[in-house]
């Protein structure tokens, strides 16, 4: 039965190409010692890659998976929460969180074990009262006491990148926008009024449509201290490093 392995086609287009030699009992039998089998899988598979339309394979883009089923209304009550936060950066930079996105460490962002994906805290550091909203697209911390993990961005402003590890209140705000309409630039939140609005008379100065705007959590008001409404991120990020050359800490933010 080997010897019947070829099709009679292939036999017809050998039979016109190759003469059988002598002293050959088989013709079938020199035939697939000519061209053994995985020479004809490469031959078949030339062939159809031959007729193909010579279209590229294109990977489809796995969508970010959907919101989870626990929401979180805006305004909605939660207690705040207290711990040890630590932060993550460059051995997590570029990869897939947990929500889809891919880690950027330069933005304002962290992880928590329970919050839906897509829930805005402000996180509080309690050493130096330095407060910031983020976004949890992640999951995590997983080290025992620990309540959340901040970018490293966020570890920045909130001064406990050097140390590490910070004591911090985490407050439940809302959940993120779906849309970016606009971007501003904050440069400071402070539960004093009077600090926010004495940096805002700094900055008027030198730059227009600066503004105290106030967020009020369960436990604590925020004054924070932004400079413009901008259509783009690119010329917020004009004014941002403006504003950073004059040794503000600063955020451009779409909220």
């Amino acid at each position: 039965m080997e010897n019947n392995i070829l099709p009679d086609f292939q036999k017809f287009l050998l039979s016109r190409a190759f003469a059988a030699p002598k002293n050959v009992p088989s013709y079938a039998t020199w035939v697939s010692k000519l061209i053994s089998l995985p020479a004809l899988l490469i031959i078949v598979c030339f062939l159809i890659t031959a007729c193909s339309s010579g279209r590229r394979v294109v990977y489809e883009r796995r969508p970010s998976p959907p919101p989870e089923k626990r929401e979180v209304k805006r305004g909605e009550s939660r207690e705040p929460q207290y711990g040890v936060a630590s932060w993550y950066g460059a051995d997590f930079h570029g990869k897939h969180t947990s929500s889809g996105e891919v880690y950027d460490m330069y933005q304002l962002t962290c992880a928590h074990q329970t919050l839906p994906l897509g829930t805005m805290v402000m996180v509080t550091n309690l050493d130096n009262g330095r407060s910031l909203e983020l976004k949890v697209n992640d999951r995590g911390p997983f080290v025992k006491e620990r309540v959340i993990d901040v970018s490293y961005a966020a570890a920045q402003m909130l001064g406990m990148w050097e140390k590490g590890t910070a004591p911090v209140k985490v407050e439940v705000i809302g959940f993120a926008p779906e849309l970016v309409q606009r971007f501003t630039i904050q440069i400071g939140s402070f539960v004093d009024e009077s600090n926010a609005q004495r940096l805002a008379e700094q900055l008027r100065k030198n730059f227009d449509n600066v503004s105290v705007t106030a967020l009020e959590t369960q436990t604590q008001k925020y004054h924070r201290v932004r400079v413009g409404q901008f259509d783009t991120r690119e010329s917020a990020l004009v004014v941002a490093e403006k504003l950073a050359r004059m040794g503000f800490n600063v955020m451009v933010t779409s909220r």
